[in-house]
């Protein structure tokens, strides 16, 4: 604007808008307030940090009905066409302080088992490898930092039939396979021997295993197991026994968890999923609402479960107590004040996310996906839900209320299992089309397509049956029918 000697005069005034700022569990930080429309990420960091008054300067991520702000308000609101009538509520993430690159090579192509190579899993600190496959051996990988790349060696023991999965205590000092046949092995991680006799109970197959976190009990001792037989057992790995066999499934159970307040919940090909305390086996609840098998559980606190008392700085520890104490700590800031929180995917095509400790009844019933739903995986943070599916996508979902995000395309097979980074920031999947993709949470977008399993005369020659991303974010694993195990770096 000009006066009327020709001088301009600036007439800019900047508007304030109010806001409510929230954890988020949707606990509100404080009052709303007033912010200035110019106001973005940075400047709402340092509101936040102030208002929480942390002593160290955390990152944090701002959302707005699920979408990220990256503009300042004014902006947002200008292209979005939102009413501010009302408080607007800012969703304030915490942000993990280090960031994972994201892999984009195959570093190692390791040979050594004859038949396909059926689950991968890095040790909680991930510094260890170990591997099943159809060949019915378990073998550890020396993942020694120093020499990461070409200098694996196997050990072997036989089980009677196919490895089908394999877990970690969460400190580090057991593995537990478990086999088409039925039974169960625990071995030294350290020597790559048995820790005893096979542990035989089962009359079917395993198809998981879930340890008892560290927080819970230090040194690890129980482990639960799943079976296709019905029934569920938990094992003390001191008494080389089963202590208690839970039992009321009418069909097979298919998956298992051990949750960080102390619950084991199994689902099965019932249609049900069961919630069981620890002490003498007993079912406390029931959670019913699918209308097929239940192929996967997955707990909003998965991630600090299965690493325990290790974080990305590789710290270890000198004794159980001291891990004990905190992995403690570790899960209660992770948790906050909000309940646990699972998600089931069926061969419904659906998913249900739940509060167990607070309802038998889900939350949310979350659909989209065209086939059924094979493996879902909250982010560390608990912030997102994936969802991997024989309909060849990967969906995103808020991991709070269970609203869908963003679906991710470009496998061209079933999608069979997905891990994530971290720093929640990138989400892995394998695929029955040989490749391996990560995919970018905040472009919501492929970052890096990794062929490599495939066989070049027959397609999907190359399953890749097994991922994942080791705990300190430095590599990935994958394994599949093509019977190698590979090593991926950024």
């Amino acid at each position: 604007m000009e006066t009327e000697t020709g001088e301009k005069r600036d007439t800019t005034t900047i508007n304030n808008v109010m806001c409510l700022l929230t954890h988020p569990d949707g606990a509100p930080l404080g009052a709303p307030m007033y912010l200035p429309q110019n106001a973005g990420p940075q400047q709402l960091q340092l509101i936040v940090n102030k208002i929480l008054d942390n002593e160290e300067k955390l990152p944090y991520a701002f959302y707005i009905s699920d979408e990220e702000l990256l503009v300042p308000l004014e902006t947002y609101l200008h292209k979005n066409k939102v009413s501010v009538e009302k408080a607007l509520p800012i969703v304030c993430q915490p942000q993990a302080i280090f960031r994972i690159r994201p892999v984009n090579r195959c570093s190692a192509t390791i040979s050594g088992h004859a038949e396909a190579v059926l689950t991968v899993a890095f040790s909680p600190d991930g510094r260890h490898l170990a591997s099943g496959s159809g060949d019915t051996t378990v073998r550890f990988w020396d993942l020694n930092t120093q020499t990461p790349l070409y200098t694996c060696t196997g050990v072997i023991i036989r089980h009677k039939n196919w490895v089908l999965c394999i877990a970690w205590s969460p400190d580090g000092k057991y593995l537990v396979s478990g086999s088409k046949s039925g039974e169960l092995q625990c071995w030294d991680p350290e020597t790559g021997k048995l820790s005893g006799n096979p542990l035989s109970g089962h009359k079917k197959w395993i198809t998981g295993i879930s340890w008892e976190p560290v927080h819970l009990s230090a040194p690890c001792r129980r482990f639960v197991s799943a079976s296709k037989d019905g029934d569920a057992r938990i094992w003390d790995v001191t008494l080389r026994k089963c202590v208690i066999c839970l039992s009321g499934h009418t069909l097979a159970i298919t998956c298992v968890k051990w949750g960080g307040d102390g619950m084991i919940y199994t689902g099965s090909q019932d249609c049900t999923i069961k919630v069981w305390e620890t002490t003498q086996g007993k079912l406390i609840r029931e959670l019913k609402g699918h209308g097929h098998w239940v192929n996967s559980l997955a707990l909003s606190t998965e991630y600090v479960l299965r690493t325990g008392a290790f974080d990305h700085t590789g710290k270890q520890y000198s004794s159980p107590e001291e891990m004990k104490k905190v992995a403690l700590e570790r899960y209660n800031k992770m948790k906050g004040n909000a309940p646990e929180r699972l998600v089931s995917g069926s061969d419904d095509f659906t998913m249900f996310l739940w509060e167990p400790f607070v309802s038998k009844h889900p939350k949310t019933r979350m659909t989209g996906h065209q086939q059924l739903v094979n493996h879902v995986y909250f982010s560390p943070d608990g912030q997102w839900v994936a969802s991997a599916s024989f309909d060849k996508s990967v969906k995103l979902w808020n991991g709070t209320t269970g609203k869908f995000i963003a679906a991710f395309r470009g496998h061209v097979g079933p999608v069979y299992q997905i891990s994530w980074s971290a720093d929640s920031r990138l989400l892995l999947s394998g695929s029955k089309d040989s490749t391996l993709k990560v995919w970018d949470i905040r472009t919501r977008k492929l970052k890096q397509d990794l062929p490599g399993h495939s066989d070049e005369f027959y397609l999907f020659a190359g399953k890749v049956f097994s991922v994942d991303w080791s705990p300190d974010g430095e590599k990935v694993a994958s394994g599949g029918k093509d019977k190698v195990l590979k090593l991926w770096m950024g």
